[in-house]
């Protein structure tokens, strides 16, 4: 009877490990497959619903113009947002363009009936800068014709084109000169933010741009560039879709050259030497990515520097087309569990530093004719054909933010020190934090008048409001340290600034708005952005 009983007792042990162990797999495939779960669609969380403790929100008119049968609206009515998915704003509707003519009768229609205009394509900006409360929205994305002048190295092409589509283009003969390290925006978009990305010696899309048709708020179109309608030009670009829509532009391409792909890791404070000695005197580098570490045993301090070195200027004639980014269900899964904690980090970080380059995707032969032996060898194409497909997640009650800090070159170290001080501090996740070079620019509303690092950062939050607080929190007083070191924020992510940080980044801002009343007297083209870059400059 004692040993039926002992029996009867481990049998019992047995069944309930068993249903632990079992209990536990089912957690674990559940989530795994949760975590590795591409978006079922727009991510709509609320809305950040003021700056600096100014409301954003506007009233709807008591009554609305009937709609223009004659102009091809997607939508009449209802509410758009961004990437943030923290942006949910009503609407008057929004208009399908495909054709320079849909944009002329859309403004006089604006114009005729008292609304506003806002110019929208893949909305990745993440602070309401492509819409506005109330406003006719003109969907650029079907506007997106490309044509490529093989002779002149150009390429003119109208704004709703993605960098996707426009690499597939001029592959295998030609690439794009300057466009940012993800291929996923629109060329409108790049143009409104001047976007920058791995090529250091092109700089931003600015440094790219032959000329520009714009059309005015007037429904008049004009041509600018550096040397004709130069300070249009300057307040086009960088300008947020403020001062027009832009109809085409005429972009430098460049060869689609052949690099060798290599690999170091230094101490981010070592960096500054590096670029110094190693990059930017070193002409055969033509990309350079700097991703550093967010594991909490080395944050922020080792860096993985990767670098694509020149070995011919043409691949072979056989080369095939661009790859699309592979194991992104795994990507998407470490990226999501970095979200947990310092062990996911760190799984994150052994992952980028020991495990990715076994996996690497070199395209081009390496028994090509370039005497390079075993080296890994890639085009120019390959490398910026990255649509980040793993970013995007379906994890609902959540979502990544960028932010971008530019840094006089000389003040890399200290901001970085303090830096890695702030964000130890806080508790939202950083999943991802790199550095870029920028150049000096000459535009209006300029993010680094000087040469600049700038640091990336790719962080988590909640969608509530405690995450909105505590990201708002954390964003002003990155801001305050960049402002300290003499450096600017970039203006395309969320309004959590005040309006003496705006001023004191930006100083020129009171010039450019009075520039933008002398194009657009009337306001025509408006986003919750612009507003909100009034009411902080106290013009509104």
């Amino acid at each position: 009877m004692v040993e039926q009983r002992k029996g009867f007792r481990l049998s019992r042990r047995l069944l309930l490990g068993a249903a632990v162990v079992g209990g536990a797999v089912l957690w674990g495939g559940t989530t795994v497959a949760r975590l590795a779960r591409g978006p079922s669609g727009q991510k709509n969380a609320g809305r950040i619903a003021d700056i600096d403790g100014i409301s954003l929100p506007l009233k709807p008119p008591e009554t609305s113009p009937a709609f223009d049968p004659s102009l091809p609206w997607s939508a009449k009515g209802g509410a758009i947002n961004d990437a943030s998915g923290l942006s949910v704003t009503p609407v008057y509707g929004v208009v399908e363009v495909r054709q320079e003519d849909d944009i002329a009768r859309a403004l006089a229609f604006a114009r005729a009936n008292g609304l506003k205009v806002s110019v929208a394509a893949v909305r990745h900006s993440m602070g309401g800068h492509a819409f506005d409360d109330n406003a006719l929205v003109l969907d650029l994305r079907k506007f997106n014709k490309v044509s490529v002048d093989a002779a002149a190295r150009t390429m003119t092409l109208q704004p709703g084109a993605c960098w996707h589509e426009i690499q597939n283009l001029l592959h295998p003969r030609f690439a794009v000169k300057a466009m940012q390290s993800t291929d996923i925006f629109s060329v409108g978009g790049s143009l409104s933010v001047n976007a920058h990305g791995m090529d250091h010696q092109a700089g931003s899309v600015a440094g790219s741009i032959r000329s520009m048709r714009v059309m005015l708020a007037d429904g008049s179109v004009t041509t600018c560039s550096l040397s004709e309608n130069a300070e249009l030009f300057r307040h086009v670009v960088g300008g947020y879709g403020l001062f027009g829509v832009v109809l085409e532009a005429t972009l430098d391409i460049v060869d689609n050259a052949v690099y060798r792909t290599s690999r170091e890791i230094i101490k981010s404070d070592d960096f500054p030497t590096f670029f110094a000695e190693v990059l930017e005197p070193n002409r055969t580098i033509g990309l350079f990515y700097g991703h550093l570490s967010t594991a909490p045993g080395n944050f922020l301090e080792d860096m993985i520097v990767y670098r694509y070195d020149e070995v011919a200027d043409q691949p072979p004639a056989d080369q095939p087309a661009i790859g699309e980014p592979g194991g992104v269900g795994l990507k998407r899964v470490i990226m999501n569990l970095a979200k947990w904690g310092g062990l996911f980090q760190e799984l994150k970080w052994f992952t980028e530093k020991t495990l990715e380059p076994k996996f690497e995707s070199c395209t081009v032969a390496r028994t090509a004719a370039m005497a390079e032996g075993e080296a890994c060898l890639v085009t120019r194409n390959n490398p910026m054909h990255d649509s980040v497909p793993y970013l995007f997640n379906d994890l609902r009650d959540e979502t990544d933010i960028l932010h971008e800090y530019f840094i006089p070159r000389a003040a890399y170290n200290p901001f970085i020190a303090e830096a890695r001080e702030i964000l130890r501090k806080q508790s939202l996740p950083v999943l991802n934090a790199s550095v870029r070079i920028v150049h000096g620019e000459d535009l209006a509303l300029n993010y680094a008048p000087e040469p600049a690092y700038s640091l990336v950062l790719y962080i988590n939050q909640p969608t509530d409001a405690d995450g909105n607080a505590r990201m708002r929190e954390l964003t002003r007083a990155l801001i305050d340290l960049t402002i300290k070191n003499g450096g600017r924020f970039f203006l395309p992510y969320q309004l959590h600034y005040t309006g003496k940080q705006l001023l004191a980044a930006y100083p020129e801002l009171p010039d450019f708005l009075a520039k933008k009343r002398q194009y657009d007297p009337t306001e025509l083209f408006s986003s919750t952005f612009y507003r909100a870059l009034k009411a902080l400059s106290g013009t509104a």
